[in-house]
């Protein structure tokens, strides 16, 4: 049995190893994805190991080595990474099953490079989960970022290196502009990087507080991948990749990373109580907040479908922030749950989208007419994802909105009820008018069926009948996936509990 102390460098490594068997089989197809999916499994398994010793009170740690003095690349689970290396492994899996699918049936090039990119991203994502201190973290967030960004390229058109031209451009400008000086102005400060329960800068308090808010800013506008507004134009720019790349980013690894690396810096670094005390945060209530209608508004009027679920995930993103900012335990409890939440719901409606351009090569809404009809499994799998995000029990996306704003409550943020609760009807609009016009509306056009026969559908008022579609799904490799993402939100709602008090030690020295 592997020790949860090996485990942590071995998430690491043994991507890296797929990386090599992926290479060294690019001409044989199948057995370079039979890597692929193994490599997965196992990480996923490495993963287990670490989160099963945390939920028993451990604390695994590694130090691969010190760069210079003070300064190591070191490694430590705690319940937030444990949480983030779970999810981070167990949807990876998932989507290099649905990316074989996709890959395959849209007949896409450099497959080879795709899977090894994949390998290498996945690797940083368990760096950033797992990071002993500040340090550590921006080594995996910077590789996070360059790994993908061949993969935001893929298709290597004009329109693909305008989108990774922005995807880089953006995050390596905050994380080195902004970031990195945030990270160098804490260990001046307190003579370290170490995340800290109870906050590292909470102990240099004194020294701390005159430049908290200043710094606070640095991280929150530093960490570009949580998306915080204005600094998102590199994610609806990325919808130009594949669409597992596109899942990978949203619900998998880049986004996930950004919106844990703020939380945890909160939580770590400055520490609850200390942000709830000084009130530094306040402001970024509000920016966390504007974000999340603002990017709300902005999906409301996408037709193309990837485009708006980009902004729907700014949006979602920044509840993760907005728990963060809002400095009190609920809070923090309904970021952190958000982060599993929407990773489920999110990937699956990303891969829904993948399935319906592999399907039916459709990629706007508007071209969804009686789609539904003809797709069933994905858009009634599509709902499920769309009401989990809206935040409807029996779906995982209830559990964070209650916690957010039962933490507004406590924070006397009253005023970020009423944004969530706006959100959520938002939500409603442009998520769930999708399966809506696929199953509701008839197909018209050169898209209507031409069968002869004809049943009283769900709309038959005795003079309109709906024809009966031939079901015509993606492949089994693309579908399988959608649907165990699908189920995973309805099963999380009712193992939130458990998730719940497995992250409870966030919270023991906050409010």
């Amino acid at each position: 049995m592997i020790s949860p102390e090996l485990a942590l460098p071995l998430s690491l490594a043994f991507p890296l190893v797929g990386f090599v068997a992926i290479w060294l089989l690019d001409k044989r197809p199948n057995w370079r994805e039979a890597a692929t999916l193994a490599t997965a499994v196992v990480l996923l398994a490495l993963a287990i190991v670490v989160f099963q010793a945390v939920g028993a009170g451990a604390r695994p740690a590694y130090v691969l080595f010190e760069v210079v003095s003070g300064l190591p690349i070191a490694f430590e689970a705690e319940p937030l990474g444990a949480m983030f290396g779970l999810v981070a492994s167990g949807l990876w899996l998932v989507n290099s099953l649905y990316s074989i699918g996709y890959m395959r049936g849209h007949g896409e090039k450099h497959q080879t490079r795709f899977y090894m990119c994949f390998a290498i991203a996945i690797a940083a994502a368990m760096g950033v989960a797992y990071a002993a201190n500040l340090f550590t973290l921006f080594i995996f967030y910077e590789v996070l970022t360059l790994s993908t960004y061949p993969l935001v390229t893929h298709k290597g058109d004009a329109k693909a290196r305008h989108g990774g031209r922005v995807y880089l451009g953006v995050l390596m400008a905050t994380s080195i502009g902004l970031l990195l000086p945030a990270i160098a102005w804490t260990y001046a400060i307190a003579g370290s990087t170490d995340f800290a329960p109870g906050g590292l800068l909470s102990a240099h308090a004194e020294a701390a507080r005159p430049v908290l808010g200043l710094l606070l800013a640095l991280y929150a506008f530093g960490v570009g991948k949580a998306a915080l507004m204005p600094v998102h134009p590199w994610l609806p720019n990325a919808m130009v990749a594949p669409t597992p790349v596109s899942a990978f980013l949203h619900a998998v690894a880049v986004v996930k990373a950004g919106v844990f690396s703020i939380l945890k810096i909160v939580v770590y670094v400055f520490g609850v109580d200390f942000l709830h005390e000084t009130g530094a945060s306040a402001p970024f209530v509000w920016i966390a907040g504007g974000s999340i209608l603002l990017a709300s508004a902005i999906a409301m009027h996408k037709d193309n479908l990837k485009a708006r679920l980009a902004y729907s995930t700014v949006s979602q993103l920044s509840y993760v922030t907005l728990g963060a900012m809002l400095a009190v335990s609920a809070g923090v409890m309904g970021g952190a749950l958000q982060i599993a939440a929407h990773a489920l719901g999110k990937m699956t409606l990303f891969m829904c989208a993948g399935a319906i351009m592999v399907a039916a090569h459709k990629e706007k809404v508007s071209e969804l007419r009686g789609l539904g009809r003809t797709m069933p499994i994905t858009f009634v799998c599509f709902f499920i994802g769309a009401v989990s995000i809206v935040g409807v029990p029996p779906l995982a996306g209830s559990w964070p909105k209650f916690f957010l704003m039962l933490g507004a409550a406590d924070a006397g943020q009253i005023a970020m009820i009423g944004v969530l609760m706006l959100s959520s009807l938002l939500n409603v609009v442009y998520l769930l008018s999708i399966p809506a016009v696929a199953f509701l509306k008839p197909a018209k056009g050169a898209d209507a069926p031409l069968e002869k026969e004809w049943y009283a559908g769900p709309l038959y008022d005795g003079r309109n009948a709906l024809p009966r579609d031939p079901v015509k799904e993606a492949p089994p490799f693309c579908l399988i996936p959608i649907i165990l993402t699908a189920t995973g939100a309805i099963v999380l709602f009712f193992f939130s509990g458990a998730l719940y008090d497995y992250l409870l030690p966030l919270t023991e020295t906050g409010r």
